[in-house]
């Protein structure tokens, strides 16, 4: 893992690395910052999240409404 200093002074050696397929890991101050990968790697990374997310009129479709207990309760009486 490189810190954000070396990755700064090495930009472009970091930037090869990603290209080459090796993904860069950099921390700032002392913890796990971000990670430099290619573009193409990035592409295929949305792409693969996109694929497995479904749409959100299934994710209602898949709500469980009637298994769902609902509490019984009566509403205050409200002096106006």
């Amino acid at each position: 893992m490189l810190t954000l200093q070396d990755a700064k002074n090495r930009f472009s050696a970091v930037v090869d690395a990603a290209l080459a397929g090796r993904p860069q890991e950099v921390s700032r101050r002392g913890k796990p910052a971000v990670v430099v990968v290619s573009a193409e790697d990035y592409a295929r990374l949305i792409a693969a999240a996109r694929d497995k997310r479904g749409s959100f009129a299934d994710h209602l479709k898949d709500f469980p409404g009637e298994d769902v207990p609902r509490a019984k309760v009566a509403p205050r009486d409200v002096t106006l």
